[in-house]
């Protein structure tokens, strides 16, 4: 099989500016562990303090463009993947392009003139508070998506993955993706991203649902799902199970969902059928950070997926590009993958 290009992503590229930081950071900017959450005008401040105050490090970052690095990572053939995403004409935005291409990920981005999207990665203890300064990200235009050059993209490329943060951004963009690989047998994969997504974005997520062909997410976020739908159970087996069986414009793929839940079991549902995938526990003390975790798994599961692998190696893969991302700071990983 071609590879070449066989993967496009699109996303709210935002460059990671991340520190170890203390918890009086934390309380100053009102900051929670485990959270993401948009930036609002009493964070603005944050960003700066934490480049005078902190040791930073910057990653390109953005939940679909962590995925497909990763999947370029795992997948170690030049060209696998591409990405589409909006950034501005700043110094951030040539950071994120250098640090894009140094992964060999095949960036066509669109480039404005606003602030480059950042996002402040404050980490305590191995776990991390995110706060997002959407600005450029937000500014994505489907005229982009269309133009010839970044639609001979889409052409090409079997698999899609699109996170759900840009279905809420860009939902024109989203939709003609998926309608395409409705049509054309190809492979749409979505992300529900983070509850807010699942119950504020509802109409758009299930407008889109039945174009999707795998869906990703975690307990937290498939718990909202069954609530905003009325489905009255936190059985996150039941969950996973349900949305699989959601109706599909297209019959030529059977809808897999893949709900991870952190160090307990992957769960996934196909054809009627959950199976649970034990995920390879981390000894405390080499958890550095959980930043990028979700979006590791996905990438590493991709990298199978786009190779016609068994759910099994995919979901081992996703569960190995994990346990390497949380041994280190930000979304980031060693040269060569050590996967077999």
């Amino acid at each position: 099989m071609a590879y070449e290009g066989i993967l496009v992503g699109m996303g709210n590229p935002l460059l990671d500016i991340s520190s170890v930081v203390d918890q009086h950071f934390l309380q100053k900017y009102d900051l929670k562990l485990n959270n993401a959450i948009l930036a609002d005008h009493k964070h603005m401040p944050m960003y700066e303090e934490m480049l005078s105050k902190y040791d930073v490090e910057y990653i390109a970052g953005g939940a679909t463009q962590n995925s497909i690095r990763v999947a370029q990572w795992m997948l170690q053939i030049p060209g696998a993947t591409s990405y589409m995403g909006c950034i501005g004409k700043d110094k951030f935005g040539e950071e994120m392009k250098m640090h894009v291409e140094l992964s060999g990920v095949n960036a066509h981005y669109y480039e404005v003139d606003v602030p480059t999207g950042t996002c402040a990665v404050c980490v305590v203890d191995g776990e991390r508070s995110l706060v997002a300064n959407l600005s450029a990200a937000n500014c994505y235009k489907s005229e982009h998506l269309r133009a010839q050059e970044n639609w001979a993209l889409v052409e090409k490329a079997k698999y899609f993955y699109i996170a759900g943060f840009f279905l809420a951004l860009s939902p024109e963009s989203t939709q003609l993706v998926a309608e395409h690989a409705a049509a054309n047998n190809k492979v749409f994969g979505m992300n529900l991203s983070a509850p807010v997504i699942c119950e504020f974005y509802k109409d758009l997520l299930d407008n889109v649902l039945p174009f999707v062909d795998v869906i990703f997410g975690n307990e937290t976020e498939a718990k909202t799902f069954s609530r905003v739908h009325g489905w009255e159970t936190d059985n996150v087996e039941e969950i996973a199970l349900k949305i699989s069986q959601w109706p599909k414009a297209s019959g030529t793929f059977k809808r897999i969902t893949v709900i991870t839940q952190g160090p307990d079991p992957v769960i996934v549902a196909e054809d009627g059928n959950v199976m649970k995938f034990p995920v390879v526990l981390l000894p405390k003390e080499k958890l550095v950070d959980t930043n990028g975790a979700g979006d590791a798994f996905v990438g590493g599961f991709l990298s199978q997926m786009v190779q016609e692998k068994p759910i099994k190696d995919c979901v081992r893969a996703g569960n190995y590009a994990a346990n390497i991302v949380i041994q280190k700071s930000g979304c980031t990983y060693p040269d060569k993958p050590n996967f077999i």
